[in-house]
Formats: structure tokens, C-alpha cells, sequence
């Protein structure tokens, strides 16, 4: 098997070249192919070998069961390898600050969290100071629920 091949390519490659050796008179037994395809896997796939070596009896698998636990494993592979290259980047434009930030380095990192929140704040502070015609004055509202709240946990009360 090729490193670039999938599990799925390199099981056709196989099944063409066993029919081969069926049109040509001898007939390979899965377990003969089933040791052949352990033995021809990249190294990426060594632990998944050792795996199956030691946790079931190669002698009665067949060769579906393998290329079935091998794609599972190779998805695994690839979703694993995609996760580790997503990173988060920040991108600010500001007017009134000037802030260089290398973000190679732990400085650059904690510089740049400092200026998110700084501008976070600001934010928080404009929505304050708009008028919000659909909320009426909802701090006297919350206030009035919680007295009512506390007169009625202390009626519950036994002496």
C-alpha cells in the first residue's frame, strides 16, 4: 500500500489481484489475504495492526471485517490530523490604539487577549447607552420578583 492510497483503493488493488489469481487456477484463502493486507500496510497503520494481531484470531477473519476496522481507523486518522491544523486568529482594526502584536509568542497571545477585552467592554458600554424600545425598566421589574420571592420563602418557614 501506497501512503498517499486509501484503505478503500488499496482493498480494490487487493480483490483484482486475488480474482487474478483465481482466473489463473489458485484460490488465496482469507486468512492468506487477510495476513497478506497486515503485512502491506504503512507504518501509520502499525498500531492498528499490533492491535488486531493480539485481540482476535486472524486465522478466522475475513478480509471484509479487516478493511472495515481499517477505514474506521483511517477516518479516525484524518479527522485527528485536521483537528491538530485549525487554529484561532484574532484580527483587530482599531483607530485610536496601536497595538503591534506577534502572535508567535506568549506576549503577543496575552496583548492581543488584553485588547479583546478592552474592546468587549467598550461594546457592553455603547448597548447600555442605547434605548431599547421593546425592554421597559426591567431592573425594577426583577427587583420587585425577588422581594416577592424572599416574602414568600419566609412565610413557608415554620417557627
Amino acid at each position: 500500500m501506497k501512503d498517499d492510497e486509501s484503505i478503500h483503493d488499496f482493498n480494490m488493488n487487493i480483490l483484482d489481484i486475488a480474482s487474478t489469481y483465481s482466473a489463473l487456477g489458485e484460490r488465496m484463502s482469507e486468512e492468506k489475504l487477510v495476513i497478506k493486507i497486515l503485512r502491506s500496510l504503512p507504518k501509520k497503520f502499525d498500531m492498528k495492526v499490533t492491535t488486531i494481531e493480539e485481540s482476535q484470531d486472524i486465522c478466522n477473519m475475513k478480509v471484509d471485517e479487516l478493511v472495515g476496522s481499517l477505514q474506521t481507523f483511517e477516518m479516525a486518522i484524518i479527522d485527528r490530523s485536521e483537528k491538530k491544523n485549525k487554529s484561532i486568529t484574532f484580527v483587530c482594526n482599531t483607530n485610536d490604539e496601536e497595538v503591534q502584536c506577534d502572535m508567535k509568542t506568549d506576549e503577543g497571545i496575552s496583548d492581543a487577549i488584553v485588547l479583546l477585552g478592552k474592546q468587549f467592554k467598550k461594546v457592553l458600554k455603547r448597548m447600555d447607552r442605547k434605548p431599547r424600545p421593546n425592554v421597559k425598566n426591567m431592573s425594577s421589574h426583577i427587583t420587585k420578583n425577588n422581594d416577592f420571592q424572599r416574602k414568600v420563602r419566609n412565610e413557608e418557614k415554620p417557627n
